[in-house]
């Protein structure tokens, strides 16, 4: 459509002169500031897909860790979603946390940027990818769960952490 838009004015130039120069600059402007906004768009609507290996997550509990990265989802071959559990390399820890830098553990998906669809048909999805640390058996190591967590956990059998966290979402 531009060079329709623009071979119309340049055969139309000749006659009306300098304004048919100001109309093309105005076409080429307003195009550009048309693909700057598509653009832009395109770059906030980022891909949201599974938790899989190397992906950093969010520690929401009290055990000392605070960032872990994911070294592998134990259920699903394309990742791991909201209740799902993962094998875990803690990056940050606090000084006298329970789990220190560089410890292999357990942990749940509490929270997921990916959306999961609900039995009521709505859809479920959070800004960040959290977790909360669980030892082989599936217990906390954590006394307590900070910000929300989805009711979908009582299905996945992770009532202990539903009754740590402040808020279920």
């Amino acid at each position: 459509m531009a060079s329709r838009v623009t071979s119309k004015l340049s055969s139309g130039r000749l006659l009306l002169g300098s304004l048919g120069n100001n109309l093309l600059g105005v076409a080429k402007s307003s195009q550009e500031t048309i693909a700057g906004q598509n653009y832009g768009n395109i770059l906030s609507q980022q891909q949201r897909t599974f938790i899989q290996m190397r992906t950093n997550l969010k520690v929401v509990d009290n055990s000392g860790a605070k960032r872990v990265m994911c070294i592998q989802a134990l259920k699903g071959k394309k990742g791991a979603r909201l209740g799902d559990t993962i094998i875990a390399s803690v990056k940050e820890a606090q000084p006298r946390g329970k789990v220190k830098k560089g410890e292999v553990v357990y942990g749940v998906v509490v929270r997921a940027a990916m959306q999961r669809g609900r039995c009521d048909g709505s859809e479920i999805k959070f800004d960040d990818n959290a977790v909360v640390l669980v030892n082989k058996q599936g217990e906390p190591i954590g006394t307590r769960v900070f910000g929300p967590v989805p009711h979908e956990l009582r299905k996945k059998k992770h009532v202990k952490i539903l009754a740590l966290a402040e808020h279920i979402a």
